[in-house]
C-alpha cells in the first residue's frame, strides 16, 4: 500500500549542465500535475508529464531548474563604437569642465551596453536526457516515502477495521434479543390494556416483525466488505479508489442495520460503528 503524501529530489550533473528536479505530493482523487515551466524550458514539458504518470494519483507539484555550471562556456560580446561614444563624450566633459579625465577600460567595460555576456546555446537533447535522469531519481525517492507512509497509513486502516470486526460481532450478540424483547413488550402492553388476543395471531406478529427486524444479510455483506478492505490492505497497485467504494457500502450497511433495530445497544454499536468507518473513509482518501 501506498501513500498519496510525499516528497523526492534528484539533483544530476552532466557536462556543463546541472539538473535538479524537485517533487511533493498531496492527496487528490485523480493525477494532477502543478509544472510550470520557463519558455525556454517548454521543450522539457512533455517528457516530465509522462514520467510523472507512473504516480497514478496525487496532486504533483514539481520544481525544475537547469542550469549551466562555473566551467560552461561564456561569450563577451563588445561594442567599440559605443565605447568610444564614451570615451569621446568623457574627454568632452572633462575639457569642458578641466575635471579629470579618469575613464579607464574598466569602468568603461561596465558601462551600460559596452560589454554583452552570451550564455552557450542550450544543448536541448542533453538537457532532456538529463532531465529524464533526474525525473526518475525525484519519482524514485518519492515512491520510497509514499511506501514508508503507506506501511503507517495500512496500520492504521487494520486497527479501524478490527475495531469495525468487533463492533459488528457485538450486534450479532445483541440481534437475537431483538424480537424476544419486542414479544414480552408486546405481552404487557396488551395485559395492561386488558386485551385478549389469540397466541397464533401473537406468533404472527411478532413474525413480521422478526422479518422486519431482520438483519442477517447487512451483517453478512458487512463482514465481506471488512474482509476485501484487509485484502486491499496487502496489495500493491491502485486500490484507494476501490477501498473507497467498500467504505461507502460499509456506510450503507450501517445505515440499514441502525433504521430496522430500534434497540438501544444496537444504536449504540451503530453510532461507534459509523464513527470507525468515517475514520477509514478519512485515511483512505490519501491512499493510491
Amino acid at each position: 500500500m501506498r501513500s498519496m503524501t510525499g516528497y523526492g529530489k534528484c539533483q544530476l550533473q552532466r557536462g556543463p549542465w546541472e539538473v535538479t528536479a524537485e517533487l511533493r505530493a498531496v492527496n487528490h482523487r485523480y493525477l494532477d500535475v502543478a509544472l510550470r515551466l520557463p519558455r525556454s524550458l517548454s521543450f522539457l514539458e512533455d517528457g516530465v508529464r509522462k514520467a510523472l504518470a507512473a504516480l497514478v494519483r496525487g496532486h504533483v507539484d514539481v520544481y525544475l531548474t537547469v542550469r549551466q555550471t562555473e566551467g560552461a562556456t561564456r561569450q563577451v560580446d563588445v561594442d567599440p563604437a559605443l565605447a568610444a561614444a564614451y570615451v569621446q563624450a568623457a574627454a568632452q566633459i572633462a575639457g569642458a569642465t578641466g575635471a579629470v579625465n579618469d575613464l579607464t577600460v574598466t569602468r568603461l567595460m561596465a558601462m551600460e551596453g559596452v560589454t554583452t555576456v552570451t550564455e552557450a546555446a542550450m544543448d536541448e537533447e542533453a538537457v532532456a536526457a538529463l532531465t529524464a535522469e533526474a525525473m526518475q531519481g525525484a519519482i524514485s525517492a518519492l515512491d520510497d516515502m509514499r511506501l514508508r507512509e503507506g506501511e503507517n497509513l495500512r496500520a492504521d486502516l487494520a486497527a479501524h477495521l478490527d475495531a469495525a470486526a468487533a463492533l459488528r460481532e457485538r450486534i450479532i450478540g445483541y440481534a437475537p434479543s431483538v424480537v424476544s424483547e419486542y414479544r414480552v413488550k408486546l405481552q404487557e402492553r396488551l395485559a395492561k390494556l386488558q386485551v385478549d388476543i389469540d397466541p397464533a395471531r401473537l406468533a404472527q406478529e411478532v413474525a413480521l416483525i422478526a422479518d422486519k427486524c431482520a438483519i442477517d444479510e447487512e451483517l453478512s455483506r458487512l463482514d465481506s466488505h471488512i474482509r476485501q478492505l484487509r485484502r486491499y490492505l496487502d496489495m500493491s497497485g491502485e486500490t484507494g479508489k476501490k477501498m473507497d467504494f467498500l467504505i461507502q457500502e460499509m456506510n450503507r450497511e450501517a445505515n440499514t442495520i441502525g433504521s430496522k433495530c430500534s434497540d438501544a445497544a444496537i444504536a449504540q454499536c451503530v453510532v461507534d460503528l459509523k464513527s470507525e468507518i468515517e475514520k477509514l473513509r478519512e485515511q483512505i482518501q490519501n491512499a493510491v
